[in-house]
């Protein structure tokens, strides 16, 4: 079954052009990520909340650490 997502929103650090991610909520709390290129159509990668908060760890985090 395929999860529906919601209040899909654009990252602040999105390209203005066509670079951007979104990310939306399931109705489980489950966070999904899509590229906007595909228009909704495209795959949507599904993380719970613990690797989504890992994920933003990663990537706010210093080279190396």
């Amino acid at each position: 079954m395929t999860k529906k997502y919601a209040q899909w929103r654009k990252s602040r650090h999105s390209d203005p052009g066509e670079s951007c991610v979104e990310v939306g909520r399931s109705a489980d709390g489950m966070i999904g990520v899509r590229d906007t290129k595909a228009q909704g159509a495209g795959p949507i990668l599904a993380l719970t909340r613990d690797e989504w908060a890992a994920l933003l760890h990663c990537l706010r985090s210093p080279l190396g650490n």
